[in-house]
């Protein structure tokens, strides 16, 4: 995947390891505007919505912080639109340590998603950490997939893998089951996080090898398996040295890439490319 021409977007509020701008999630607001929704990471956390008629320059539309959010972190969160507003679902990390969770926050005007009182949602069990959502609505209700974290084995909870949910309202959702996976002895062996799923159903993911490599993640591609929900990872290598990659379909044709990029100083910055012809599946 040809991301070099990329721009940026947002930098991260001050330099250093573990220091962010990114895990984006791209809406198209019914006038055709991009609305971005991406997480910082400075001395707290927050999750920053901006505006674009263009995809690249943006103006904040709002900024809900961990602490107003009343959790202890934030991570990559998901924004859909409704029939009679918004919906928010927050990757948060509660104040009393439990493990991270997956909320909800719904308002008629954008706008008024800050404000909004923070519903906990079921998407795992007690010994899982569930976190950075990608949810859409289907003709049939809603579509969810989310990546989780076993807790079962001291000390290896950076493994991962992605999890498949659908639900009739946004609200209740049934699971079924894991439908992407690391692969054993492969760059992404120790997990794959979905990070965006196209309209053929396929996507690209987030992949490590080894514990090390956590906030390190590359990206890899996926494709249907078949008729299920079910995801295959496609080449034996990453197609970016990425994570979080976002596509946005764009209202003239084409697709726009949101992702987030390392920099040399340890710190994470928030970019954005417009894929040429042969990247768009």
């Amino acid at each position: 995947m040809d991301l070099h021409d990329s721009e940026l977007v947002a930098a991260p509020p001050v330099t250093g390891t573990q220091r962010w701008a990114g895990a984006p999630a791209a809406v198209l607001d019914a006038d055709g505007t991009v609305l971005l929704l991406y997480r910082t990471r400075g001395d707290g956390d927050a999750l920053v919505l901006a505006r674009s008629a263009d995809g690249v320059r943006f103006a904040p539309v709002f900024e809900l912080t961990a602490e107003a959010l009343g959790v202890a972190m934030v991570e990559r969160s998901a924004l859909v639109r409704t029939g009679g507003g918004w919906r928010l679902y927050p990757s948060y990390s509660p104040a009393d340590g439990a493990p991270w969770r997956i909320g909800l926050l719904e308002a008629a005007h954008v706008t008024g998603l800050p404000g909004a009182a923070l519903r906990e949602l079921t998407f795992g069990g007690p010994l899982e950490t569930v976190k950075d959502p990608v949810v859409h609505r289907t003709a049939g209700g809603w579509a969810a997939w989310v990546c989780v974290h076993p807790l079962d084995v001291p000390g290896a909870d950076d493994r991962m893998y992605t999890r498949h949910l659908t639900s009739v309202d946004g609200i209740g959702w049934a699971s079924h089951g894991t439908v992407l996976a690391g692969r054993p002895g492969q760059w992404d062996a120790r997990g794959a996080r979905l990070t965006c799923v196209l309209p053929d159903g396929s996507g690209f993911y987030d992949g490590r090898r080894t514990r090390e490599e956590n906030w390190f993640e590359r990206c890899g591609r996926a494709v249907p398996a078949g008729d299920g929900p079910r995801l295959v990872a496609v080449g034996a290598e990453p197609v970016a040295d990425v994570r979080y990659l976002e596509i946005l379909t764009l209202p003239g044709g084409g697709r726009r890439a949101y992702f987030e990029a390392r920099r040399p100083d340890g710190a994470h910055e928030l970019r954005t490319a417009l894929l040429p012809d042969r990247d768009n599946p």
